[in-house]
């Protein structure tokens, strides 16, 4: 697609001079995927649904709003469990997360998870396959129905029978390149092992004939689902008020049809005539600049590094920048950033009283979440442990690996 609607892409910055050592590093990322193709590494199956969502870029693709979405969409009606890696954390090995367990003993996107939605079982482990069967197998977790992984897309040695990719609209990965040229951790090949495909944080008024076109480009196989979802806001949260729950504590799906419900929407008036401190430690946090601009009086930008750990020199700044602006004046901040702000050392009192969470959520556009909701949990229902079928289609999807496109895995949830 030579011509770029309108800025789908915009984000991408290409370091040309580096494109040598993209190409070495595409050698290695090729010859690894290679051997999991020819059984040389091999992948792992396991008896019970498992959902993988992650990317194939670094940085942020809306992975943790996505895997929230699939908690409530099923935790009414099985007992779901959440793995991720646990990015800096300070813990080792496999970590189950507790209601008092500390944000650095498990890292922040799964600390949330975990206040946000206490009745799942939470847990972190580098080794995936170690975590999932130690998941499936401890006594206090052995129940769980479903396990949804957590930017596990590269980590090949698990078969998830479900393969959400998720692609940045602002970062298209038919426009970027590997890395470090670019931000792509693998040839764009890789989407094909992908069995649904997520478009993020689309702009919501994106026409029809976008919509075709971003088809079109994508390339994707006839047995690979396209589905696309743009960014909702929800209501501000104080996060030092005492006793005060996540925005989202309460929200649960209507049992059989696993509809969204109990999200409060963000609230204009909020922010309308505020001078505001946007505070965030995330990969991208150019979109919720431009998002929430038109609605302060003025926005004024303080970024850090993606998981940035606060210092009691960051909170000096933050104070500093906060004090630096005229009332009325308001910290907005993301979720995950909330979870280390808690505790951070040296933070004003003024601070505190002023700062506030944006969660988000993720919509489907086009009218498809309910197809989308359809088959994930008919996915559910019909992969219960021990399903012979899953093994009956791995071994023909074996059969049948060298073919362009099709690398090994459980294929029941394209047959739903």
């Amino acid at each position: 697609m030579s011509k770029k609607l309108r800025t789908e892409g915009d984000l991408i910055k290409i370091n040309e001079w580096l494109l040598p050592l993209s190409w070495i590093y595409g050698l290695g990322v090729r010859l690894r995927n290679q051997l999991f193709e020819l059984g040389v590494l091999r992948q792992q199956a396991f008896d019970i649904p498992v959902i993988s969502v992650g990317n194939i870029t670094v940085g942020g693709s809306g992975k943790t709003p996505h895997v929230e979405y699939l908690i409530r969409l099923l935790q009414q009606q099985v007992q779901v469990g959440v793995l991720s890696r646990g990015y800096k954390r300070k813990s080792r090995g496999y970590v189950l997360a507790k209601a008092d367990t500390p944000m650095h003993e498990i890292g922040d996107e799964p600390y949330q998870m975990k206040r946000k939605f206490p009745d799942a079982y939470v847990a972190v482990d580098r080794n995936r396959c170690e975590g999932i069967n130690r998941m499936t197998s401890d006594a206090e977790t052995k129940d769980v129905d479903v396990i949804l992984l957590d930017d596990a897309f590269q980590h090949r040695y698990v078969k998830p029978g479900v393969n959400i990719l998720l692609v940045d609209y602002h970062r298209l990965i038919i426009y970027d390149k590997l890395l470090p040229a670019g931000r792509l951790r693998e040839p764009l090949s890789g989407k094909n092992r992908a069995d649904v495909v997520i478009v993020t944080k689309c702009p919501k008024d994106l026409k029809p004939m976008e919509f075709r076109v971003l088809t079109k480009a994508l390339d994707l196989f006839p047995y690979q689902r396209l589905y696309f979802t743009c960014i909702d806001y929800l209501k501000l949260v104080p996060i030092f008020a005492k006793g005060k729950k996540p925005a989202s504590d309460n929200t649960s799906s209507r049992k059989g049809k696993g509809e969204q419900t109990g999200l409060a929407a963000f609230d204009p008036k909020d922010l309308a005539g505020q001078h505001v401190l946007l505070l965030t430690g995330i990969a991208s946090p150019q979109q919720m600049e431009n998002d929430l601009r038109p609605y302060c009086h003025s926005l004024q930008c303080l970024r850090f590094g993606d998981h940035h750990a606060f210092s009691r020199r960051d909170a000096e700044r933050i104070n500093a920048a906060l004090a630096a602006l005229p009332q009325p004046r308001k910290i907005v901040t993301t979720e995950k950033d909330a979870s280390r702000l808690l505790a951070a050392e040296g933070l004003s009192d003024e601070v505190k009283e002023a700062t506030y969470a944006l969660p988000i959520t993720v919509h489907f556009l086009l009218g498809r979440e309910e197809a989308f909701n359809r088959n994930i949990i008919s996915y559910v229902h019909k992969n219960s442990r021990n399903s012979i079928l899953v093994k009956d289609k791995d071994d023909h999807r074996t059969e049948n690996s060298h073919h362009s496109g099709h690398g090994s895995r459980t294929i029941s949830f394209r047959n739903n």
